[in-house]
């Protein structure tokens, strides 16, 4: 996601963050398992914070399970499962055309006013949020530092700049996907944590689209 698009969708988010986190609302019966994909996390990746996030499909979402978003998604939203099937189980609550075939959509749920998605050429790339929580594996979240973020990942992540040079991120990389914490607009810190596949996530921030 560009870095236009997550200021605009961290504003959104805040707006809409209504629902707290002890909230058990159940999603859609029938909500669709999540589609394999060429993309893992390596061996060694966040995959038992990742399991810890999803939500059983079918089954009454608990504030736990809002918890964590990682690169394989938050909940009943995997990475690469299609936006038509999570529309058909009522999981999608509103869409927006992006640039170059992308799709900017709202969660229902537990999740919705937590995370955003974003569907490219009709699957899932990406999953972000502008509140707390959720939280990644390793426990980032918005509002830390990214001196925060340095003590908690370490060797694992690193800071980049854009290619204009006028914007900064903390990107963890794992495998074929990633973690993405970009600045807050007005202060200090972490704004929107994004998590999905890196050619998206990562390129998104680095070279900006000019639509």
């Amino acid at each position: 996601m560009n870095h236009l698009w997550s200021t605009i969708l961290a504003g959104l988010l805040a707006l809409t963050a209504t629902v707290p986190a002890t909230v058990t609302a159940p999603p859609a019966a029938g909500a669709p398992a999540a589609e394999a994909t060429a993309d893992r996390a390596p061996v060694g990746g966040p995959s038992a914070g990742a399991v810890a996030g999803r939500a059983p499909l079918g089954g009454p979402a608990t504030a736990t399970e809002v918890e964590v978003l990682s690169v394989r998604g938050a909940g009943p939203y995997r990475i690469g499962t299609r936006l038509d099937r999570l529309a058909a189980a009522g999981l999608i609550d509103w869409t927006a055309p992006g640039c170059a075939g992308v799709v900017h959509a709202g969660a229902t749920g537990a999740w919705a006013g937590k995370i955003l998605l974003a569907f490219r050429f009709g699957r899932l790339v990406s999953v972000g949020t502008a509140t707390v929580p959720p939280r990644s594996p390793a426990g980032a979240s918005v509002g830390m530092s990214f001196a925060d973020l340095e003590r908690i990942y370490g060797w694992r992540g690193a800071l980049i700049r854009n290619d204009a040079g006028d914007a900064e991120a903390y990107l963890v990389r794992f495998g074929s996907r990633a973690e993405l914490f970009t600045s807050h607009p007005i202060r200090s810190g972490v704004g929107y944590y994004e998590a999905g596949v890196a050619s998206y996530v990562e390129s998104g921030f680095r070279h900006r689209p000019s639509c």
